[in-house]
């Protein structure tokens, strides 16, 4: 099939949709919703998050040097879109979405989201300016997850968690697992066992 050339842009989709928590010694915890957000290293697990200078959380990270990654589910869809139209200048988006920030071992000041099913708590070691954002580079020192979404073997089930990712304007939902990594060369007693096929 032939390819339409489009102008060059952010087309990458889908990609996943995180609220960013942050506070400081001088500013009470915001949250931001970001689309732009990967994993970038293993060892040390590091995560990169792109912020424009103008967002009210920008400085917040900045000054503080520490955020959290709250992962979204679909029962935080709406305060996720919420939280990327409304400034942080203007409101305390915690107590508008009806959110409870909670303090996370090694971070001086920012807070989770009580609520999300998985947060990564990140301290900042790098900044770089691409131009119309910044990204951070967070290296993850604090993992939490939900203790319902741990399945019986101790394995975090993304599939309780029901989470969302956006793709190109549009919240989307995930639906149950296709594949896992290296299901092309799995034995099909696993392929079953793992994809839970009858």
């Amino acid at each position: 099939m032939p390819f339409i050339e489009l102008k060059p842009g952010t087309l990458l989709s889908p990609t996943a949709v995180v609220m960013l928590s942050c506070a400081s010694f001088e500013d009470k915890p915001n949250i931001i919703t970001l689309a732009w957000v990967g994993t970038v290293n293993s060892d040390p697990p590091m995560v990169s998050v792109s912020i424009r200078p103008e967002r009210h959380s920008y400085r917040i990270v900045k000054e503080s040097g520490e955020f959290v990654v709250n992962l979204v589910s679909r029962e935080l869809m709406k305060a996720t879109d919420f939280c990327g139209v409304k400034s942080g200048k203007e409101m305390d988006k915690f107590e508008a979405c009806k959110l409870n920030a909670i303090a996370v071992p090694g971070m001086k000041y920012a807070p989770a989201i009580k609520q999300s099913p998985a947060y990564l708590a990140c301290v900042v070691r790098q900044e770089i300016d691409l131009g119309s954002h910044t990204m951070f580079l967070g290296e993850i020192v604090n993992v939490g997850v939900q203790k319902s979404l741990m399945d019986d073997k101790g394995k975090v089930d993304f599939e309780r968690a029901d989470l969302v990712a956006y793709c190109h304007g549009e919240y989307m939902g995930l639906k149950k697992p296709e594949g896992f990594f290296g299901f092309s060369v799995a034995r099909p007693e696993v392929l079953k066992r793992r994809l839970k096929k009858n």
